[in-house]
């Protein structure tokens, strides 16, 4: 995130100047503040999304409702996703307006201690506070691309002369119009696979063994391969624990998640008592 920053005051000053660097940064906050408080609606209505009861959904209520006592956090609310592929994820902007949400999929696939780690693993999304900091790094990335944006609309109508800082080069200011959103995605990317790592170790300790959750990644990444949700946005893949989209080679640099036998590993090494 440091990084970020110091990414965003560079382009900022090479392109935009004082005056673009404010627009940009006040732009981006504006969208993704809005996205922060609205995002939990916006993607249950996406997928689909509905809100069941206990009566509904025992054994889901059941899960929640130990886990949550066991790690000390308000009872989310609890929705069920009407498709085949098996996935999971958490949405709200606090512990106090959190969703669970699961597919139909994943409950005819995992057994009850698998179910448990999924569930402890979307829980410690929430617990960490995990949509606050996708939303600020969201805001930079969008501002750093915004930046490069309105320096591309400048030099096609002959605006990038009139640059705060005239002293800059024109070479470098069009690399940093391809490379710094290149950047900044990278980055948010990178940060986006650390939480994933954060909440499958918080989600083990939450479950109280690594290996319901160790196990369900790995039924899971094979489930979505048999089933792949054909309506899996890529602006939402990084809130699934398991990635709905599929691709490789150059895009894993672009992936929201790390790869799934790494975070098998990490789970088998902690019950293992090395982490």
């Amino acid at each position: 995130m440091t990084f970020m920053m110091v990414l965003f005051v560079a382009i900022g000053g090479a392109l935009g100047g004082r005056g673009g660097m404010v627009m940009a940064i006040l732009f981006a906050t504006v969208m993704n503040v809005g996205m922060y408080w609205f995002s939990d609606k916006i993607v249950l209505r996406m997928y689909n999304a509905q809100p069941v009861t206990e009566a509904e959904a025992p054994e889901i209520y059941a899960i929640v409702h130990t886990l949550v006592q066991r790690a000390g956090m308000p009872m989310p609310k609890v929705y069920v996703i009407p498709d085949e592929t098996p996935n999971a994820f958490a949405t709200g902007r606090n512990p106090e307006h959190a969703v669970v949400a699961v597919t139909h999929g994943i409950t005819r696939l995992l057994s009850r201690e698998e179910l448990t780690g999924v569930i402890a693993h979307e829980l410690a999304h929430i617990k960490h506070r995990d949509m606050l900091t996708g939303t600020i790094v969201a805001t930079i990335a969008g501002a750093i691309s915004m930046l490069a944006q309105m320096a591309q609309w400048a030099m096609i109508f002959g605006g990038g002369s009139r640059r705060d800082d005239d002293d800059g080069s024109p070479i470098v200011a069009i690399v940093m119009m391809i490379v710094a959103p290149i950047a900044a995605m990278m980055v948010q990317m990178a940060i986006s696979r650390t939480r994933e790592f954060e909440a499958d170790k918080g989600g083990a300790t939450i479950a109280g063994s690594p290996s319901g959750l160790a196990n369900a990644l790995l039924k899971l990444e094979k489930g979505s391969q048999i089933i792949p949700m054909h309506d899996a946005k890529p602006a939402t893949a990084h809130m699934f624990i398991v990635n709905p989209l599929t691709g490789g080679g150059l895009m894993k640099l672009f992936s929201t998640h790390p790869p799934i036998e790494e975070r098998v590993q990490r789970l088998n090494d902690m019950a293992r008592g090395r982490r």
